[in-house]
């Protein structure tokens, strides 16, 4: 069972970033429900804007939490 995902951006460009989220959300096993995505924000808010602005169909709705260098994913039902 793996209810929590993570997907580490540091070192990546905004494009690699982009395919890397793409290809992780594309393979989620069935019973994921959130997948926290960390970005980083000492490096600037390329990667966070990205992130927070990204659109895929199996994400519900985006929490952006107390943690200014991560986002999660909540992930829709199956």
């Amino acid at each position: 069972m793996s209810y929590f995902y993570t997907i580490d951006l540091h070192g990546h460009t905004r494009e690699s970033a982009k395919k890397l989220m793409d290809t992780s959300l594309k393979s989620l096993p069935s019973d994921t429900r959130e997948v926290e995505i960390i970005h980083g924000y000492h490096q600037g808010t390329s990667l966070r804007d990205m992130v927070r602005a990204y659109k895929h169909p199996k994400v519900e709705r985006k929490i952006l939490g107390i943690n200014r260098g991560s986002t999660v994913f909540i992930i829709k039902k199956a």
